[in-house]
């Protein structure tokens, strides 16, 4: 090759790693941790060098996403965390029964960070164990514990200072957010184009016209900026984001055909037979455009993960609307463009996922993602404020988890206590790390964290018999940090390796070791990830995606008796009691188990990415029928029974054969693709009819709005058969 050939090469290279956070998240925290070294060994640190280094450590290297104001407040908050864990720990440190107690509140903490972010919240939990773990290790460490967690917050604010110093140097926020106002000026326009009901068509009209305005206008002045922004050193990025800029583009063109197929369409009198399909459509595209822009500022490939989802589900029901359209228009003009265009907008989903992708730092780590698809407002495009959860509700899988660390955890501590183990906080700092929420997960770190362990001790021990001057320990601390940090997120077994090294090395420059603390962690190291396999064995004896596909069926048979319970009361004309609130109970219930599931599921390690998006996208459609029912709830009074409960019941009878179909099939794979697509044409030829009869018009107001929900279901439902 050419020396030309190798600069190429060598650009596209640099080019590629900047758009990942592994180099500069390796350079902040090997800086946050010779800075304190340093200091320490010419004499000018006045606190603890270890709790220094290891809080600038893990406050340096979170890759914390949202506003600048929001990120320091988050940072913050670590820092204060670490520091009061290693304050407690030097408090309870010679008192056997307090270090078991506090241990224990510790590790239900950690549950507690995660409940509160699943992004930040294990890795708090984890580094605020370690900081905690030491203290108690540390010969007449209570009289020291205000030293201890004066040294930890300072190391903490040192690891915010080297993140706040590199924020005026990222010009990746404001050219990505330019490219988020296009996606949110395209999802203005889907919303504009509304068909909910009550429907003003001036009014509609007015909306559509100025939300096509401002997508013009937001598309143009984003192409300049980007085209602007261009540089050698930007370029690589900006050909991304513009690609991503020209996929708003060409969907908010599909999305303008679509407009005018719709309003053709709304002048047909057999237009109320499918408004019902069209709303969740234009929803989801609403949803899904949101979740671009969403993405593209975040650049968490959970965001990705969500949009994936979103982009299955959005395909189902375009393909839905296309089908039912043809059937209940008898082929018309107008039917036979809305197919083209649903194509169209199909394909273009599909590019605009190849050019976000590109953009997104680890699109394909492999993570647990909140799966339920939430209806997306302007409020709640605030990367970091939606990643915490300040709600009162614990995932059941989290108390046990908890639960279950505080166990484990106290265990070891008191293990430590009585054997009298010099460096046993890898015991408890290992069960943390390796146990998790789910099986599949804890099983695969325990392997990882194991063999890493046994390498890095070997190679550590052998460097350590060379007995290598203070500089060459000080380079060799630096090197295998950032060797660390560069693998952390790419290659978990290989980091682990380097971790075990750095470990090594960084207490060889506080204190003399030999041979000996490196056989010591190995064996603490083994048992904590033989406990904690141990647990997961006890808790989770099986894959998790063994678990899903019954869980799931139990949400759509739960639906499928909620589904039953409403359209009695309805055709009776009963009102909401005990039994229907019940029924409610119980869907809610197992959909909530379906998601719970469905993220423990995202941790089994060799999972299919595509059946995990499908899994996620049945589980999603399955919740938003339970929306529609509850909707229809709110509007069961008593009162005469409507006219033409026969269309009611047919279409009980036809949705609850779905259900059951789709349960069967989840679990044991019982219908044929053949027998699926029968159910689905059943529903789609069931017109939602209005039923005509005696009553007030707010009661054939009610009535109506309940069967418009009901059209919703059964193109949910249709959709969910095509997943």
């Amino acid at each position: 090759m050419t020396m030309g050939g190798w600069t190429r090469r060598l650009r596209d290279l640099s080019q590629d790693e900047s758009l990942r956070p592994d180099i500069s998240r390796a350079v902040r925290g090997t800086t946050a941790i010779v800075l304190p070294l340093v200091l320490g060994r010419l004499g000018h640190l006045p606190v603890e060098g270890a709790y220094a280094v290891l809080a600038a450590l893990n406050v340096s290297t979170v890759d914390v996403r949202g506003g600048y104001s929001l990120r320091f407040a988050l940072l913050l908050a670590m820092t204060a965390i670490l520091a009061a864990c290693a304050g407690l720990g030097g408090l309870v440190g010679e008192n056997m029964p307090w270090a078991v107690a506090a241990m224990g509140l510790v590790a239900l903490c950690g549950a507690l960070w995660r409940h509160m972010s699943p992004d930040y919240g294990p890795g708090l939990a984890i580094s605020s164990t370690l900081v905690f773990a030491i203290g108690l290790n540390v010969p007449g460490a209570s009289e020291h514990a205000g030293r201890h967690l004066l040294a930890t917050l300072a190391g903490g604010l040192l690891g915010l200072g080297l993140q706040v110093a590199l924020w005026p140097f990222r010009p990746q926020h404001p050219l990505r957010r330019t490219v988020s106002e296009s996606w949110l000026a395209l999802s203005g326009l889907f919303e504009a184009m509304s068909v909910d009901e009550p429907l003003d068509s001036a009014a509609r009209d007015r909306s559509i016209l100025a939300a096509e305005s401002a997508m013009r206008t937001v598309l143009d002045e984003t192409a300049s900026a980007l085209a602007a922004a261009r540089t050698s050193r930007t370029g690589h990025l900006v050909r991304h984001l513009e690609d991503l800029n020209r996929a708003a583009f060409e969907l908010s063109a599909d999305a303008g055909a679509l407009s005018t197929v719709l309003d053709s369409l709304m002048d047909r009198s057999d237009f109320e037979q499918i408004r019902p399909s069209f709303q969740p459509v234009l929803t989801a595209l609403r949803n899904t455009s949101r979740t671009v822009a969403l993405a593209v500022i975040s650049r968490q490939p959970s965001d990705l993960l969500t949009l994936d989802v979103r982009v299955r589900r959005l395909t189902g029901l375009l393909g839905v609307l296309g089908e039912r359209t043809v059937t209940r228009t008898a082929r018309s003009v107008e039917s036979t463009r809305l197919l083209e265009i649903v194509r169209r907008i199909s394909a273009d989903l599909h590019r605009m996922e190849a050019a976000l992708r590109v953009t997104i730092e680890r699109a394909d780590e492999r993570l647990a993602f909140p799966v339920e698809l939430f209806d997306l407002e302007t409020w709640r495009l605030q990367p970091l404020a939606a990643a915490v959860n300040l709600g009162p509700r614990l995932d059941p899988a989290l108390v046990r988890h908890g639960l279950r660390s505080a166990v484990l955890t106290m265990a070891a501590v008191l293990a430590l206590f009585v054997l009298h183990v010099r460096h046993g906080y890898w015991l408890p700092f290992t069960i943390m790390i390796v146990l998790q929420p789910d099986y599949g997960s804890t099983r695969q770190k325990a392997a990882q964290r194991l063999l890493g362990t046994l390498g890095g001790s070997v190679v550590a021990s052998a460097v350590l018999l060379l007995h290598l001057p203070v500089a060459a320990i000080l380079a060799a601390t630096a090197a295998t940090s950032f060797a660390f940090l560069y693998f952390l997120k790419r290659n978990y077994g290989i980091a682990v390796v380097f971790i075990t090294v750095f470990i090594v090395f960084l207490t060889e420059n506080s204190s003399s070791v030999g041979l000996s603390f490196a056989l010591e962690r190995l064996a603490c190291t083994t048992a904590g990830g033989l406990m904690a396999l141990a647990a997961a064995l006890l808790f989770w004896p099986v894959w998790e995606r063994e678990r899903f596909p019954a869980i799931l069926a139990r949400a759509f048979a739960a639906n499928r008796g909620y589904l039953q319970v409403l359209m009695r009361r309805i055709v009776d004309g009963g009102a909401w009691d005990d039994e229907a609130r019940r029924a409610q109970r119980r869907a809610e219930r197992a959909g909530g188990a379906a998601f719970s599931s469905l993220r423990r599921m995202g941790g089994d390690p060799g999972n299919d990415r595509e059946m995990i998006e499908r899994s996620a996208a049945l589980a999603n459609g399955n919740q938003r029928l339970i929306r529609a029912f509850n909707s229809i709830a709110l509007h069961l009074e008593p009162g005469a029974p409507p006219a033409r409960a026969d269309v009611l019941l047919e279409f009980e009878r036809r949705a609850s054969g779905a259900l059951e179909a789709l349960a069967v099939s989840t679990e044991s794979g019982g219908h044929t693709r053949g027998e699926l697509d029968a159910l689905r044409e059943g529903l789609d030829r069931l017109d939602p009819v209005l039923p005509a009869g005696a009553g007030d018009e707010k009661q054939r107001r009610r009535l109506a709005w309940i069967v418009s929900q009901l059209g919703r279901a059964s193109t949910e439902l249709s959709a969910m058969l095509i997943a």
